[in-house]
This record gives C-alpha cells, structure tokens and sequence, in this order.
C-alpha cells in the first residue's frame, strides 16, 4: 500500500509546482523561479525546501557539491489527498453535501454541466458493472 500523502501548506504548494513543472531543480533554481511570482526571500525558500524533505514530499539529490530536489509524490497524489482532507474537515466526509453545495452556489456553463453529468453517468455505469 502507498504511503500516506503528508499534509503541505499552501506556500509549501508553491514551491511543489514549481518541481511538478521542471524537476529536478537545485534550490536556486527553485528560488529564481519563486521569486519570479512571490516576494519570498531564499531563505524562506530554502527553509520551505527542507521542510518539504523532512515530509518526505520531496526528495534530494547530491551530485558532487550540487543538491538537486525533485518531488515524490505526483500532483494528482497531493491533490487527491488534499481533497480528501478537506472533504473530511468541511464537510465530515460526506462527498454528497460538498457537491451540493457548489453545485447549488456556483454558476456552471452548459458544457460543464454537460462533462459533470457525463462524469456521474460513467461512474453509475462502473459502479453497476
């Protein structure tokens, strides 16, 4: 079985984007592309790095002097885990009043409504095969 996908904070998902998009990265590199979009300074980053390691979200790498960062868990993995998490905390895991709710509160265009109804028919169809 898979390990458990560790809870990260949401600056920690910053820099998780960054190595889902390019990994791997040293951590000047994940610093420059950081500070392109935040006002973080490389220690915070580096700090954010370490914490990331010692969660076990990301690995590193040392090739001679030079340490590398790469991520151990894919986006999807961390997403779902998330999901699950807040679906747990918001709504005590009940999927069907989440749902509910953003679908009562939010305006949807045809074609979403379209690919949901498509998404729950196709889950009917599996669940009944």
């Amino acid at each position: 079985m898979p390990k458990p996908v560790p809870r990260i904070s949401e600056a920690e998902w910053e820099v998780m984007n960054v190595l889902w998009e390019k990994a791997p990265l040293t951590a000047s590199e994940v610093t420059h592309a950081l500070q392109e979009k935040t006002d973080w300074k490389p220690k915070t980053i580096r700090t954010l790095l370490d914490r990331l390691v010692k969660k076990q979200v990301v690995g590193v790498k040392q090739d001679q002097k030079v340490y590398t960062f790469f991520p151990l868990h894919t986006q999807s993995e961390c997403q779902r885990a998330e999901a699950q998490s807040f679906l747990q905390r918001i709504y005590g895991g009940a999927m069907k009043s989440m749902l509910v709710q953003f679908v009562e509160e939010e305006s949807m265009t045809e074609d979403e409504i379209k690919e949901l109804r498509s998404i729950l028919r196709e889950k009917t169809d599996k669940q009944h095969t």
